[in-house]
């Protein structure tokens, strides 16, 4: 007779002990992987760490030691062997459905529910050989994760560098600067052909009224807003850092929220600096606050979400900031009209979102004129650029295709057309204004404007306008649009 040893997993399948604390491990662990290898740059700080941790090991833990003690109980006799694996395959396809959707969808787990509650009477006898399949799971999550990691170890800050000393720009005049930016709203002279066709002259015409000067065939340089709001607040190109992922330029929220050069400027030449979100998209992952205030506070930015719930007031927001005696830079984003629906499943095809995206421009055009009409009240000789991110994709059936290989010249223009609209205080526009064609060099324009010194347009950046692609052609970051607002296909 044999006297060889069993191995730790011969011992483990084989004997009768529950492992309470084991399998509550094993129900959190690779939803939590799976979760941060998807959405670092959302979770990328130690207070999500925490958050995960105790949500995901630590209750679950709890809930599980008292599950095995109260199961010990007389009254459980007959339902004893189905309590650990019901809470071990509830538990872990709960928090898978909360991984992917990125929030708590009760229906759904209403549903996970009852399909443990049935599965369970099936796979009870196999529930070690599940845990260990969880756990292999949970391992290449931690690869996948700590290759994400890896790159933003390896996240190179060279772009940040400023190519002459516009960070130390003086101004020679002072008014307050209000940057608005309505998410995906396309620029006014597209609104009225390709695939558009939406006659919007009313709020044309009202902002004409109103004194500002509208800029026909603008551009934004990258298709999202982070990735366009990371270029416009450091006046430069990033080129998605070389990274070919489709959820942006990394630290992006870092660079828009915490420090950038437009920023710096503002705050050297003793203006208070206003930071006014419509929702808390751009704070996930609570990137340090380099704005002098806020109206999002940390109470309103959820651990685990979107950033596109616990919705403000921008125009009460801002309302209250108002009166004050020094000069003020105001950023204020909100969401409308934003772009067409993400997933192709959900999507009401080319024209039934293009007749969804134009309501929500009717409802984005009010809320500009409730902000323009309140400002302007209060503030009639102000700079206030209003300035949009990206366009909104009309002509496209879902958003995910802007990855696709195109040189259609009106889906091009549609994916990153920006509306810019400038009220320049006393209407005294500076003749170098017609050179402006995209995002990434405006604020150089606004600074060469205050400061009186032409000499900061010496730095222009390239004015192109730049895709990641992934199908059509070789995995990579194109230009689609050149300087010269040209179709053109070249990888970077």
């Amino acid at each position: 007779m044999s006297n060889k040893k069993k191995s730790f997993y011969q011992d483990f399948l084989s004997n009768t002990k529950q492992y309470p604390i084991l399998y509550a491990i094993a129900a959190g662990l690779y939803p939590i992987t799976f979760y941060f290898s998807n959405n670092f740059k959302l979770v990328n700080t130690w207070g999500h760490l925490g958050f995960f941790l105790f949500c995901f090991i630590l209750c679950p833990i709890v809930v599980f030691l008292i599950a095995d003690k109260l199961s010990k109980h007389s009254i459980f006799d007959k339902t004893r062997k189905y309590i650990l694996p019901f809470l071990n395959v509830f538990m872990f396809l709960g928090f898978m459905s909360i991984s992917y959707h990125a929030g708590i969808q009760k229906k759904v787990l209403l549903l996970i529910f009852f399909i443990a509650l049935i599965l369970v009477f099936f796979i009870y006898k196999y529930l070690k050989k599940i845990i260990i399949l969880q756990f292999i799971l949970a391992f290449i999550g931690l690869m996948v994760l700590l290759n994400t990691i890896n790159n933003q170890i390896y996240y190179s800050e060279e772009w940040l560098k400023q190519p002459d000393d516009i960070a130390n720009v003086e101004f020679k005049s002072k008014p307050n600067v209000y940057f608005i930016q309505p998410d995906g709203y396309e620029n006014l002279s597209e609104l009225k052909k390709g695939y558009y066709n939406i006659d919007n002259s009313y709020f044309e015409n009202f902002l004409l009224n109103e004194g500002f000067k509208n800029y026909p065939n603008f551009r934004s340089n990258y298709p999202s807003t982070l990735s366009s709001n990371s270029s416009i607040f450091m006046m430069k190109h990033h080129y998605y850092n070389n990274v070919n992922d489709p959820n942006d330029a990394l630290n992006a929220r870092k660079v828009i929220i915490t420090k950038n050069t437009v920023l710096d400027v503002f705050k050297k030449n003793g203006y208070n600096t206003h930071l006014i979100l419509e929702a808390p998209y751009l704070l996930l992952n609570r990137p340090e606050l380099g704005y002098d205030d806020s109206n999002i506070n940390g109470l309103d930015i959820p651990f685990i979400g979107n950033g596109f719930r616990n919705k403000k007031n921008i125009l009460e927001s801002l309302n209250s900031k108002l009166e004050t005696d020094k000069p003020q830079f105001f950023f204020i984003e909100f969401f409308d009209p934003g772009h067409i629906r993400n997933d192709k499943s959900k999507s009401r095809g080319i024209e039934g979102e293009k007749e969804a995206w134009a309501k929500k421009l009717k409802e984005a055009n009010q809320t500009l004129i409730d902000l323009v009409t309140l400002i302007k009240s209060r503030d009639p000789n102000a700079l206030i650029m209003i300035m949009s991110d990206h366009g909104g994709y009309v002509g496209l059936e879902s958003a995910f295709e802007i990855y696709t290989k195109t040189e259609d010249r009106d889906i091009l223009y549609s994916i990153l057309g920006s509306n810019l609209s400038i009220h320049w205080p006393d209407n005294d526009i500076p003749k170098f204004d017609k050179k402006m064609k995209s995002a990434v060099n405006v604020f150089r324009f606004l600074f060469s404007y205050l400061s009186k010194e032409q000499k900061y347009l010496d730095h222009l950046e390239e004015d192109g306008s730049y895709l990641l692609i992934f199908n059509g052609a070789t995995k990579g970051v194109y230009k689609c649009i050149d300087e010269y607002g040209n179709i053109t296909f070249e990888k970077k």
